[in-house]
C-alpha cells in the first residue's frame, strides 16, 4: 500500500556530547520517508528553498520515495539548530528560521489524492484538516502534534482529531492534550475525541500503546553508543506506519507488531547524525534487531501461583 507523508524537509545543525553536524538533510518528513520506505511506497509533500541540493534529492529518489510532492519555492529552506546534554531526553533549542515553511499550505498532487494511509507530520493542525480535505477516503490517518500546537491551537487540533484514527505523541504532549497526569485516562479520553490508537514516545524508557481496552509496551533497544536522537520519533512513526501499511490490517496483533518495528528504526536513527544511519541500512539489519526485540521481550511464564 502506498503513504502519503506530508511535513517539513529541513537543514539542522546539531551538537551533542558525542559529536556535532552542522546543515545536514533532516525534518520529520525526512525521516519518517526513509524509515517508512523499507515497508511501503512513500510519497512524499513538503517545501523546500532553491538552495536544496540535488543529492538531497538522489537519496529520496534512491529510497524509491516519490517526490513529485515536494514543492521548490524561491528563498531558503527551513533552517533548525539545536543541542543535547548527556539525557539526550530533549533538545535546547538554538535558532529556528521557517524560511520557505513560513508559508506552506499543502498541494497534494491528484496521482497521490488515493494514497490508502496518510501520515500527518507536526505542521499547525489546520494545515493537517487542509491535507485530509484533499485526499480520498484512506485506509487509516496516522497523526503527530507538538506542545506549540497543543498550547496556540486547542481548538483546531481537536477539529482535525476526530479525523485521525492513530495519535502518535511524546507522554508530556498527552498530558498537555488531555489535562490528565495518567496516560490510561488520558488515552480513553483521546478516545472519545477519535483517534481509536494512541502510540505514546517515552524516549529511552520506551513506548506505550492503548487501542482499545489492550495495552501494549516495549522498552527502548539498548544500544552502547548512542549519538544523536534528532529524528528519532519521526523515524519510530515511519516503521509503525510502515508496517501497518505492508500489513494492511489495524488489529491488536498487527499494531504491536509494527510498535516494535518503529522502536526497530528508531534505534538505528540515534546511531549517528542526520540520516547518516537509516542510509546505510539493510532489510537485514532491521529482521535482525526485530528478532533480538523480540528476544529482549519474551519471558516463559514458568510456575503460576
Amino acid at each position: 500500500m502506498s503513504i502519503l507523508v506530508v511535513g517539513s524537509v529541513a537543514f539542522d545543525s546539531v551538537q551533542t556530547p558525542f559529536g556535532k553536524a552542522d546543515e545536514v538533510l533532516g525534518g520529520s518528513a525526512s525521516y519518517f520517508s526513509l524509515a517508512a520506505s523499507f515497508f511501503a511506497q512513500v510519497r512524499l509533500v513538503a517545501v523546500v528553498g532553491d538552495d536544496f541540493p540535488e543529492d538531497h534529492l538522489q537519496l529520496f529518489r534512491d529510497f524509491s520515495i516519490d517526490i513529485r510532492g515536494l514543492q521548490q519555492s524561491q528563498g531558503e529552506t527551513f533552517r533548525w539548530k539545536g543541542e543535547y546534554g548527556y539525557a539526550l531526553n530533549e533538545a535546547r533549542t538554538l535558532d529556528t528560521r521557517l524560511n520557505v515553511f513560513e508559508s506552506f499550505s499543502p498541494r497534494i498532487p491528484e496521482l497521490y489524492r488515493k494514497s490508502d494511509c496518510v501520515f500527518l507530520g507536526n505542521i499547525d493542525p489546520v494545515l493537517q484538516a487542509g491535507v485530509l480535505s484533499q485526499v480520498d477516503k484512506p485506509r487509516f490517518v496516522a497523526c503527530d502534534t507538538m506542545n506549540f500546537w497543543i498550547e496556540s491551537k486547542p481548538d483546531e487540533l481537536r477539529e482535525t482529531l476526530q479525523r485521525v484514527d492513530i495519535l502518535i505523541i511524546n507522554d508530556a504532549e498527552v498530558r498537555m492534550l488531555t489535562g490528565e497526569h495518567n496516560l490510561t485516562r488520558a488515552a480513553r479520553r483521546i478516545a472519545e475525541w477519535g483517534p481509536k490508537t494512541l502510540v505514546v514516545k517515552k524516549g529511552e524508557y520506551g513506548v506505550a500503546m492503548y487501542h482499545g481496552g489492550s495495552i501494549f509496551g516495549a522498552p527502548a533497544f539498548p544500544l552502547e553508543e548512542v549519538f544523536d536522537p534528532t529524528g528519532a520519533g519521526d523515524s519510530f512513526a515511519g516503521g509503525l506506519v510502515g508496517y501497518l501499511a505492508r500489513s494492511g490490517t489495524l488489529n491488536d496483533e498487527s499494531l504491536r507488531q509494527a510498535v516494535i518495528y518503529g522502536s526497530v528504526m528508531a534505534s538505528f536513527n540515534v546511531e549517528d547524525f542526520s540520516l547518516n544511519r537509516l542510509r546505510t541500512l539493510k532489510t537485514s539489519d532491521i529482521r535482525r534487531r526485530f528478532r533480538q526485540f523480540k528476544e529482549l521481550t519474551h519471558f516463559e511464564a514458568g510456575n503460576s501461583l
